[in-house]
């Protein structure tokens, strides 16, 4: 038990120390674009973006502004003050707005610039996103409108709040991928089984590739058992609990800041692998600990659902669906270490010293580095 105090002693620090710090601070995020229409066709495009990055030439072949070797760049142009760092985007506009694509029924629209909005420097280890407002008149009729933003420029999380009935369809959009056609004027043209594709992949590619933390925690789980009962008890432990908290944060019940999170899930990683070094059989408290880090795990999720911000009447589709995508990347992860491994040797009297022992140790330093990297 000497081990289980430790580490709970480690969870209070984290509750005190990540309040203090952002973590992910300079992660690259999504552009999240809001294209609203009026009853006469008149519409405008918001979109809020960390525009420094983009003009620093720091784009999608990055996850992290500190990983690209402009981001000296980068960090020079967050301390600009909001009116010089606004003529700058001024000047980058035209090359920006040429990586944008908005169509009517495949017609390029033509995009008016009509305001820029800079907040004001503050904190350097936050990133500061542009409000840009895009400003047009859509074709009469029923026009279908489709959405493209650069490959260059990474991500895109593109909203539709339509002008009849107030309807909002949203899109996360990768790799230049163009959004489906939306009918602006009645229902949208994506249907329930093409949106419950899309929460699918969505919740499949946050943990295979995205989710590496995620990846590295459900091995945890596989590396102490690869027996099947052990395993079912603990997945689904797990699956229960960040499903629970998942669905509260999407309804907005319960908010913890991710600066408290993400150390969390880091030392989640962390646990396990001790565990998995000092025990070889599921203990019977252990359920409960995965039940408790599936709770955090769930919170860790329910950001990427935030995103899109999408209205009540998706919640249910995007809450099965995207679950059901992240399940599918779990025992995707699970599949391919039993077939990797688990398959050939783990009936072997040298399986746990040759390859769980080394593996636990790799995947424990890595929870470590990443929980010290997230409290400082």
């Amino acid at each position: 038990m000497l081990h289980l105090r430790t580490f709970l002693c480690m969870v209070t620090l984290v509750l005190l120390v990540g309040t203090l710090r952002q973590v992910n601070a300079h992660e690259i995020r999504p552009t999240i674009v809001t294209a609203e229409f009026s009853e006469t066709g008149l519409y405008t495009i918001q979109i809020n973006a960390n525009l420094e990055a983009l003009i620093a030439g720091i784009g999608a072949s990055h996850k992290n502004t500190e990983d690209s070797p402009k981001s000296q760049i980068y960090d020079a142009l967050r301390q600009l003050p909001p009116a010089v760092l606004s003529n700058r985007i001024r000047s980058f506009m035209p090359a920006y707005l040429s990586g944008i694509d908005v169509t009517f029924d495949k017609r390029r629209a033509d995009l008016k610039l009509t305001q820029i909005r800079v907040p004001q420097v503050g904190d350097l280890a936050l990133p500061r996103h542009t409000k840009i407002t895009l400003t047009g008149t859509a074709p009469e009729g029923a026009p279908v409108l489709a959405w493209r933003y650069a490959p260059a420029f990474g991500d895109s999380v593109f909203r539709v709040r339509g002008a009849i009935g107030g309807e909002r369809v949203a899109f996360w959009l990768k790799n230049g991928e163009r959004s489906p056609p939306i009918k602006i004027r009645g229902r949208s043209a994506q249907s329930f089984v093409g949106l419950a594709y899309q929460y699918v992949g969505i919740g499949f590619t946050h943990i295979i590739p995205l989710g590496l933390d995620h990846i590295l925690f459900v091995l945890g789980l596989y590396f102490l058992s690869s027996r099947l009962r052990p395993l079912i008890i603990q997945v689904s432990s797990f699956t229960v609990a960040h499903t629970l908290t998942l669905a509260l944060s999407m309804l907005g019940l319960v908010s913890i800041p991710s600066a408290i999170i993400e150390p969390l899930i880091a030392l989640s990683i962390v646990f396990v692998a001790v565990e998995n070094w000092f025990t070889e059989r599921l203990q019977p408290w252990r359920p409960f600990v995965i039940f408790g880090f599936g709770l955090i795990h769930g919170f860790g999720f329910a950001g990427v659902l935030r995103e899109m911000n999408l209205g009540p009447a998706d919640f249910a589709t995007s809450l099965v669906f995207f679950n059901l995508g992240v399940e599918l990347g779990q025992l995707a992860t699970i599949a391919i270490a039993y077939g990797a491994l688990g398959f050939w040797v783990s009936q072997k009297d040298w399986y746990r010293a040759r390859i769980v022992r080394p593996l636990t140790i790799l995947i424990g330093t890595t929870g470590f580095v990443w929980f010290l990297e997230r409290i400082l």
